[in-house]
């Protein structure tokens, strides 16, 4: 998989991308992530990307043709999935992780200030995309929480395939509980089930944990979800 980032700042995403298994799977080519920088793609002598406003109001916008430029440059027709980063978008979940880890090209579009000129979205945005209902000073934050979730979604990228498949959301329910050694901290013990190698039970005993967490913390992901037929197992 491909991913193209267009930014003004594109020094922000240096130590993501070399950093852990997103950095791993990078160095091994498993993925490919170029970051581009906006202002390459004006056509004035001080390369500027904003303007005021029309009909007033603060801050500054985002022009429109340095946008443009960039994606029709950057992307390729049929094959470039074209997301804008948007306080307006679908909100991300696992689920559009998992369509757009399955296409081969992404290019995310990071705006700032007051945001991008509306006729970018209308001319070359495939789709806009949140990843939560609050306001960040730019897009670049959003464009790295998608690219390292998507990583993870990529053949290789996670050592072992089983922890993707049991993470939280993944089958409409947080994950369940985790310990390791010592097996008493603070007075709380391991609990016993983890402790019998009794796989039958242990698998149990979890699925019962993922769905009572979800329903403590999370119960609209059970909303007509068949993940609540067998109820949860005790501690």
């Amino acid at each position: 998989m491909r991913i193209v980032i267009v930014t003004i700042f594109p020094e922000l995403f240096v130590p993501f991308l070399e950093t852990s298994l997103l950095g791993r799977a990078i160095q091994k080519k498993l993925m490919e992530v170029d970051v581009r920088q906006l202002r390459d793609f004006t056509d004035d002598a001080h390369r500027v990307v904003d303007d005021e406003p029309y009909g007033g109001g603060g801050g500054m916008v985002m022009k429109a043709e340095p946008w443009i430029r960039a994606v029709r440059e950057l992307s390729v027709p049929g094959k470039t999935r074209r997301v804008m980063l948007s306080p307006r978008g679908r909100r991300l979940d696992d689920a559009k992780i998992r369509e757009l880890a399955s296409r081969p090209e992404l290019l995310l579009l990071c705006g700032r200030y007051e945001g991008i000129d509306e006729r970018v979205r209308k001319t070359v945005v495939d789709e806009e995309i949140s990843i939560g209902d609050y306001v960040l000073s730019g897009g670049e934050v959003a464009a790295m929480v998608l690219t390292e979730a998507v990583s993870r979604q990529i053949p290789a990228v996670i050592g072992d395939p089983a922890s993707v498949e049991n993470e939280s959301f993944r089958n409409g329910l947080l994950d369940y509980p985790q310990y390791t050694r010592p097996a008493v901290v603070e007075g709380l013990e391991v609990p016993e089930v983890l402790l019998s190698g009794h796989h039958a039970e242990i698998a149990r005993w979890r699925k019962g944990q993922a769905l009572r967490a979800t329903r403590e913390k999370r119960p609209d992901l059970l909303a007509g979800s068949a993940a609540e037929e067998g109820g949860p197992s005790s501690d």
